[in-house]
């Protein structure tokens, strides 16, 4: 059934999402970088997850990417094991009003080996670049399917506890902005002004700002999709359209995942509307998956949906049991 395929893809995307702390967590130097000007941020603390059973689905990828192709050799020839090496990767979306693209700027803290990574990345024909701020490699040009180039990125390896990659002016700001002692976006400047939205004891967090993103916006408003064009779906795609700020975070507990998800909205109307369609579309979802996976009823039932200021919050746990068989199944699909 459609519907149960699309809870089951979205609450393991929950899950593993793609998704701040106390002064003493590891990636408050990564969060120092990120521009004041960012769409959106999301933070994975791999570290905190590896003893959890969403563990082999998060590097499973990153497992057989390091066992084939090209990818697979540059790692071993850079001596990097992204399951043991890479502690928290933050993802940067820099989308400016009207652009029809998103640059990207990634962090990633762990343990690397600059220097082998440096000469894996120039026997693959990337170059280097020197500038005031630190140099930085720029990858050759790749073509599409269609023939298109793509452009370069560029990557540049810190230190051994920092590797900094994206797009070429994202990597030369985040290197301009670690020389000049950090950027402003933790001290509350731009989409930092929302971080009070986040428990930055979490496992894995995003923040989103959906007015930087046009098309997301014109997508929530089409109706029909997986959804069957259900009433309550429909509902709810309409009042997103509305959403100005979404917000995820998600926590570990033994090996239980507790997430909430918010969507900021200044209309009370819409808000109202986004609370009502969402209880419709979890009661949708209870009667799809009742048969095929009984045990996920009662986790949703167990789920909560508030209006709170601002926002309207869906809340609650996955147990351990339900994140093994999500995998499982999304496993055998593949």
């Amino acid at each position: 059934m459609k519907t149960h395929r699309a809870f089951a893809v979205l609450a393991f995307s929950l899950a593993a999402a793609a998704v701040a702390s106390a002064a003493t967590r590891s990636s408050d130097d990564a969060l120092s970088l990120v521009p004041s000007e960012a769409a959106s941020v999301a933070v994975v603390r791999f570290n905190e997850l590896r003893s959890t059973p969403l563990a082999s689905k998060l590097f499973s990828d990153a497992d057989h990417m390091n066992a084939n192709g090209e990818a697979g050799r540059f790692m071993s020839e850079a001596n990097l094991k992204p399951r043991e090496d890479v502690d928290t990767v933050v993802i940067v979306g820099l989308s400016p009003l009207g652009a029809t693209s998103t640059n990207v700027l990634a962090l990633f803290e762990g343990r690397f080996d600059p220097d082998r990574l440096a000469s894996a990345a120039q026997t693959r024909g990337a170059s280097r670049v020197s500038g005031s701020s630190g140099d930085y490699w720029l990858t050759p040009e790749n073509a599409s399917a269609s023939g298109r180039h793509n452009g370069r990125g560029a990557v540049a390896f810190v230190s051994p506890k920092l590797l900094v990659a994206g797009s070429e002016p994202a990597v030369q700001a985040a290197l301009a902005a670690r020389t000049g002692g950090g950027t402003t976006f933790s001290s509350g400047i731009g989409l930092g002004r929302q971080l009070s939205r986040i428990d930055r004891g979490s496992s894995m967090w995003a923040l989103v700002d959906v007015t930087r993103y046009p098309a997301i916006q014109k997508g929530l408003g089409r109706p029909g999709g997986e959804n069957g064009g259900s009433e309550a779906a429909t509902a709810l795609m309409g009042a997103m359209k509305s959403v100005t700020l979404f917000s995820f975070q998600a926590a570990v507990h033994a090996d239980d995942l507790s997430v909430t998800a918010s969507g900021v909205s200044a209309d009370a109307e819409t808000r109202q509307l986004l609370e009502d369609s969402l209880k419709g579309v979890v009661a949708m979802w209870r009667l799809a998956v009742q048969e095929k996976s009984p045990e996920l009823v009662s986790v949703l039932r167990r789920f909560k949906i508030d209006s709170d200021g601002d926002a309207v919050t869906v809340s609650g746990t996955l147990p351990s049991s339900v994140l093994r068989l999500l995998a499982e199944k999304r496993s055998a699909r593949n």
